[in-house]
């Protein structure tokens, strides 16, 4: 814990031992629902991660919500993140109601497809 971000251990996907890079196995929470982080952030916790202390269970998991796909990419070999299944397609995705006028890819959520995550994603229209 820290006082912008929260840390938890994640359920799903391992480490990649082949990996150049170290994931610890945890996914860093905004502290503060002012945080834009907590805005864009898709994955939610139960309680909130400013309601939570060190040592404390909690559900983790993403509420149905109404996106807008703002990037996708594709990778062929899968991505090296640090944990397994490596992604090959990865999808950024901001509210659908974000405001365009200061939408930038770094305001955007990550969902991997494939991951180990039980995501769902249905197609509602085509922009």
């Amino acid at each position: 814990m820290s006082r912008f971000d929260i840390a938890v251990e994640w359920p799903w996907g391992e480490i990649d031992p082949q990996s150049r890079f170290k994931w610890d196995g945890q996914r860093a929470f905004a502290s503060s629902p002012d945080n834009p982080d907590w805005t864009t952030s898709l994955f939610r916790t139960d309680p909130e991660p400013w309601n939570l202390s060190a040592g404390r269970n909690c559900l983790v998991g993403i509420p149905e919500t109404l996106v807008r796909i703002i990037v996708i990419g594709r990778y062929d070999p899968p991505q090296d993140v640090g944990w397994l299944p490596r992604p090959h397609t990865l999808l950024g995705v901001v509210p659908a109601d974000y405001p365009d006028e200061t939408l930038s890819e770094d305001d955007a959520d990550t969902l991997y497809i494939d991951s180990a995550e039980p995501v769902t994603i249905e197609l509602v229209s085509r922009g």
